[in-house]
């Protein structure tokens, strides 16, 4: 069994800051990489950030550049979202993601999904 704990999302102010936290279970965690997606109602899910096996390589969807920033703990088997500078287009329901390869999450998909979290970005 695998899961996808997702926390950290909630209500703030444009400008403000938010850090997602995704805890991984059932899975080799240090041999995966992880991502965040991210869904607005009526829109298709968009790629916003990957993370490779070793914490090395990450990328990131233009539109969150300079703002947010991935990370991960292979001890804690946890991978972090640093989101900053937060803007209203920002607002959608944010879903960790697990794959045996990081260019899959880029392309837009993923073995394993975790439930969503929702980050609102609003005064």
């Amino acid at each position: 069994q695998v899961l996808l704990q997702e926390s950290g999302g909630g209500l703030v102010q444009p400008g403000g800051s938010l850090r997602l936290s995704c805890l991984a279970s059932g899975i080799f965690f240090s041999g995966n990489a992880m991502g965040w997606f991210r869904q607005v109602s009526g829109k298709k899910r968009e790629f916003v950030a990957a993370i490779d096996w070793s914490g090395r390589n990450t990328y990131y969807v233009g539109s969150v550049k300079g703002r947010f920033t991935i990370s991960r703990d292979n001890a804690k088997n946890t991978v972090f979202l640093q989101m900053n500078s937060l803007k209203p287009e920002d607002t959608a329901v944010y879903y960790c993601a697990a794959d045996s390869h990081s260019g899959n999450i880029v392309a837009g998909r993923s073995t394993y999904w975790g439930q969503g979290t929702q980050v609102t970005v609003s005064s």
